[in-house]
This record gives structure tokens, C-alpha cells and sequence, in this order.
């Protein structure tokens, strides 16, 4: 038999004292009989299923809905031990699975556990033999189920209690699911019970709904019913896109240029190996232009639908692999990296992009960068290295343009401005006073880079052309400078022109087919197979500049110049930029590595 809840001690004490002091100037209260709740009626069985504990947000660890796993809980993921104390946690452990595709993935709960019941009660479980004894009684995934998930209740929430005279003798609130389903459970231990209306309810969009009557609360529940997916299954990872449109995909395919293959399964074969070197670009007409060396291929994308179920069409004219009507998975974005994940069965495509965009930098990407957060001087160059002046100082930048420089000494103020660049586009502006170091700073610095971790700036002097180096980066100066890892990354392996621009010039073209081989030595060569370039390079200003001559070699004498500003580094990919000296145009280069 069912415990007596506190609830209804609380009541029946009430009831006691009330029927032992009423007088004959009480007087009586019928309850609205169209708000009366009764028990095992239509209102109140939906109530109780709205109510009921839901158990599918943890099926990635008990792979039951009808139960959950009380936190905090401790499981070891693939080998690596995690306490998962919120819901981050589930997160957490998806992260975890998620960084290999080939792997077979595991999840050891450490026991004992405790277990919460569809009615709020616990069990403690003390092994998997004793969990699989509890989650036998919970429907397959994805089957019709008690439980309705797509409407919630908003607390508090309050009710009256009627005695057998119709006398009003309490009212009671409830502030949550368990408290509204013990309320619920009890309702025949009681003469009569009203919802005080209006009450608001949550739907499955986030839209909310003020109820005024038994009825309208009848008919927005089973109006609700069924009307969202409940995710009652225990793919863990099939609500990534819950909150996708075409419009994100329209978005990341507008600014991110540049796309490669970063996974590609076929019939349990893995394919992207095949398709190393080649570079995808969806445009928002439609179309797809792919370039593979001195080859290009013509096709066609289009998506549609909303959430989980965005569906995207991809034909691609000699690359059969790729054509099909894909599921969109995800659209993962990390500071330096956009992911689009997509499904269909078993099989997976996944593209990948580092976002650059011929090197330019708007004004809120900076923004958003700098006043996230503290930044620290790795790199200061002004004729000397002078960086171990600042390693003392903590910067940090208030979107009210202020700014402070702490160090062991104390706290300097200053200010910060963005505006239209010199020889970039936009340039941050600098200002801590007049005391040393700091003073040093106060320049009109051009952008040359720019990621939450990074901020790379440039400033030439007025006097004598020299150019200054300032990088701010998250972590403290540790010894090192620049960009000193750009020759390593360049004279390992061979490299492509992935876009060349004279301003506005696209002229990649010119250098389709080309091979580019840069040796330790300082030398370089670019061949197609049937003529070869040769040439120079260098790295200065500890990774910020670079020089490349290739001599009177057509078409590569473009590339020749002796301070081309290096705006991006990664391992797969180089920009650079140079300013002309006559009219001011820009010339932008983007090498690849193959």
C-alpha cells in the first residue's frame, strides 16, 4: 500500500483543527464544479502523465526512459573516468564518444547507483544485472509510453481542498513534477479538489499558454500529445540539430569558403582518403564548385525541412560518392573550425572548414573576441624583441571601450577603439597612458588575425617604415614568439594555391595544377608536371612576415615581394596579404597543403 505523503498529513491535520473549531458563523464554500479535479478521471490522468518523472534524458547512461540515474554519478567513458553532476555531464561523455568514428564505445556505471521511478521513488542499484531487472520494465525505444513530454506545467501552481460540507479548508502549492504527481496519486483521499486557474503551460516550441478552464487544460494536453519527438531512444546523439534551420547551413556555407572532407563512409567503407586535396564550395545559388588541382567539378545542393529532420540534396557531376539526400546531423563550431555532420543510415559525410575568408576580419569578430575574457602580450617587436617587458601584465578589455593592465604593481587604465585599417581592414587602437611599458602600446595597430585564443596585430612607423608586432594570446608568455612554427608547417609536404586575389582580381586560376615544395633550405619550387618554378622564401619577424621571388617565372613573379603579412596559420593551411606600395590595393594568398 502506498505511503501517506506528508501532503496529506499536512491536510488531514488541517481538517482535524478546522472541523474541531468551526463555528456556526462558518460559512460554506461549494467548490466550481467545472474545476473540480476527481480522481482516475480524463484531467487527471493526463496531468499525472504530464507530470511523470521523465527518464530520456539520461538514456545514454541507463538506455531507459521510463528511469533515471539520481546525480551526481560516476561512469568511465571509453577508459576515461568522468562524475557527471549536471547535465554539461551528458555532454560530456557524448564529447567523449564522439572523438573516433571506429572505436567501440563503453560506458561502466561505477555502483552502487540510485535509481529514480516514473512515480519519483528510488532504488539503489547495485549492479548492471540489477539496472537491466529495472529497465525490463520500461517500453522499447521510441514506443508509446505514459509519459507525455511535449507540454510541461509552469510552477508554482495552486490548489484548494474541500471538506465533505464543501467547506474550503486549505490551499496548498506545488512547485514542481514530483509534488504534482503525488498530488495526483492522492486526489481520492480527498472530498473535493479545485485547480485554481489561470495556470500557464509550456509547450515543446518554448511558447507558452495561459489555461483558464479544466476543459481548455483537457484539450492543450492531448493536443500536445505526440506533437514532438520525445527522443525516447538511445541514439544519444540524435538531437544535435534540434534547433537547426537552412538558414544556419545557408549561413556557415556563406562564410565559410572553403571546405574539405573530413569524413566520408560508404557501405561500411571508408572513402575520404580518396578525397585528400580536393576543395568543396557551396554557394548560396545552389550550386557546388569542387577544385581538385587542375580539376573542377559542377553540382548542385539544396536543403529543406526543420530540425532533426533537414533533409540535403547533394549532385555532384563525376564525384558519385557524394550524391544522395542526406540527413544534417549537426553544424558543430569551434573557435577555428566549423563542422557539417551528415547521415543517411549508416553511412556519413562529414565536411570541415577553418572559415577563412581571404583573410578579412570584421569589426564584431574582434569584438566578441576581446572582450571575452583576459589576454596576455606573447609577442612585442619594436625593432628588438622586447616581449619579457609585459610578461607581467593581465589585460582585459569592457565592451564600454575601457580597458585595464594589472601587474604586481597595480592597475593601469586605459581605452580601446576599432576603426577602417591602414593595410588591413580594421585596426585596433590602443591607449594605457604614459607609463613604461605601457606607452609603448599606444598605436593604431592593423588586424592581421583574430580567434578567441589570438589577436595578432602590426603597426608602421611614421618615421622610418619599420613595421611593430604585437600578439595578445589566453595563456602567458612561455619563452616562445610568433609564428615560429611556419617554416616547420610549410616544408612539411607539398601545397597548393587555393585562392589568389589581386584586390578583386580572382586570378587562382592561373595557378591550377601547381605543386608548391618549400625547402628548409630557402628555396622553393612550383610544378605542374610539365614546368617548374623556382624560387625564395623566407620567414621574418618571428613568423609575421614572409618573402617570397620567383624571379621573371610566369605566373609566379605576382608572388614576389619582400613583406607579405601573415594573416592565419594552421597545419593544413597559410594566408598571407600584401598592401601595394602605388595604389593600395590588397593581394591576398591562400596556400593549402595537400
Amino acid at each position: 500500500m502506498k505511503t501517506l505523503k506528508p501532503i496529506l498529513l499536512l491536510i488531514t491535520g488541517v481538517l482535524l483543527t478546522f472541523m474541531s473549531c468551526r463555528t456556526e458563523d462558518d460559512l460554506a464554500i461549494d467548490p466550481p464544479v467545472e474545476d473540480t479535479i476527481e480522481a482516475n478521471s480524463t484531467i487527471a490522468l493526463l496531468m499525472s502523465n504530464v507530470a511523470t518523472n521523465d527518464g530520456s534524458y539520461d538514456n545514454i547512461i541507463d538506455n531507459a526512459s521510463c528511469l533515471s540515474v539520481q546525480l551526481p554519478v560516476t561512469v568511465t567513458v571509453n577508459g576515461i573516468e568522468i562524475t557527471v553532476n549536471d547535465d554539461d555531464g551528458y555532454e560530456d561523455i557524448e564529447d567523449i564518444i564522439d572523438l573516433f568514428d571506429d572505436d567501440i564505445d563503453s560506458i561502466v556505471i561505477s555502483y552502487p547507483i540510485t535509481v529514480i521511478l516514473p512515480d519519483f521513488s528510488t532504488v539503489v542499484v547495485n549492479s548492471d544485472t540489477e539496472l537491466a531487472a529495472l529497465t525490463a520494465n520500461c517500453v522499447g525505444e521510441n514506443e508509446d509510453d505514459d509519459d507525455i513530454e511535449c507540454i510541461d506545467f509552469q510552477y508554482p501552481i495552486t490548489a484548494s481542498i474541500y471538506d465533505q460540507n464543501n467547506d474550503l479548508i486549505n490551499t496548498i502549492t506545488i512547485s514542481n513534477d514530483n509534488e504534482m504527481y503525488d498530488f495526483i496519486e492522492d486526489l481520492d483521499e480527498f472530498a473535493a479538489v479545485t485547480i485554481n486557474f489561470p495556470i500557464t503551460v509550456i509547450l515543446a516550441d518554448g511558447t507558452s499558454l495561459t489555461i483558464n478552464t479544466i476543459q481548455e487544460l483537457i484539450n492543450a494536453i492531448e493536443a500536445a500529445d505526440d506533437s514532438c519527438d520525445e527522443d525516447d531512444d538511445n541514439d544519444f546523439d540524435d538531437d544535435d540539430c534540434d534547433n537547426c534551420t537552412t538558414n544556419d547551413l545557408d549561413t556557415v556555407f556563406a562564410d565559410c569558403f572553403e571546405w574539405t572532407v573530413d569524413k566520408l563512409e560508404r557501405n561500411d567503407n571508408d572513402l575520404e582518403d580518396n578525397y585528400v586535396g580536393y576543395v568543396f564550395e557551396f554557394n548560396s545559388d545552389g550550386t557546388i564548385l569542387v577544385i581538385q588541382g587542375t580539376n573542377s567539378f559542377n553540382g548542385t545542393w539544396e536543403a529543406s525541412g526543420t530540425g532533426n529532420n533537414i533533409s540535403v540534396a547533394i549532385n555532384i557531376n563525376g564525384l558519385p560518392d557524394f550524391n544522395d539526400t542526406w540527413n544534417l546531423h549537426e553544424i558543430e563550431q569551434d573557435d577555428d573550425e566549423v563542422d557539417v555532420d551528415l547521415r543517411l543510415g549508416d553511412d556519413r559525410l562529414r565536411f570541415e572548414s577553418d572559415c577563412s575568408s581571404g583573410g578579412s576580419i570584421d569589426d564584431t569578430t574582434l569584438v566578441n573576441a576581446l572582450t571575452n575574457g583576459d589576454w596576455y602580450v606573447t609577442y612585442f617587436f619594436d625593432d628588438t624583441d622586447e616581449t619579457l617587458d609585459f610578461a607581467d601584465y593581465v589585460f582585459n578589455f569592457a565592451s564600454d571601450n575601457s580597458a585595464t593592465a594589472t601587474d604586481m604593481s597595480g592597475v593601469t587604465n586605459g581605452s580601446w577603439s576599432t576603426s577602417s585599417g591602414d593595410d588591413t581592414d580594421i585596426e585596433l587602437n590602443l591607449n594605457f597612458g604614459t607609463s613604461i611599458p605601457l606607452d609603448e602600446l599606444a598605436e593604431d595597430w592593423d588586424v592581421l588575425e583574430v580567434t578567441n585564443d589570438i589577436i595578432r596585430l602590426k603597426d608602421i612607423s611614421g618615421g622610418d617604415g619599420s613595421e611593430d608586432f604585437l600578439t595578445f594570446e589566453r595563456e602567458p608568455f612561455d619563452g616562445g614568439n610568433g609564428n615560429d612554427d611556419l617554416e616547420a608547417i610549410l616544408t612539411d609536404g607539398l601545397w597548393i594555391v587555393s585562392s589568389y586575389f589581386e584586390d578583386a582580381d580572382d586570378q587562382t586560376s592561373d595557378y591550377s595544377g601547381y605543386e608548391l615544395d618549400f625547402i628548409s633550405d630557402g628555396t622553393v619550387t612550383a610544378s605542374n608536371g610539365s614546368n617548374t618554378n623556382n624560387g625564395t622564401w623566407a620567414v621574418l619577424s618571428s613568423g609575421n612576415q614572409m618573402t617570397l621571388d620567383f624571379g621573371s617565372d610566369l605566373p609566379f613573379e605576382e608572388f614576389n615581394d619582400d613583406d607579405w603579412d601573415v594573416i592565419s596559420v594552421s597545419s593544413t593551411e597559410v594566408i598571407i596579404q600584401d598592401v601595394s606600395g602605388g595604389g593600395g590595393g590588397t593581394d591576398t594568398l591562400t596556400l593549402q597543403k595537400l
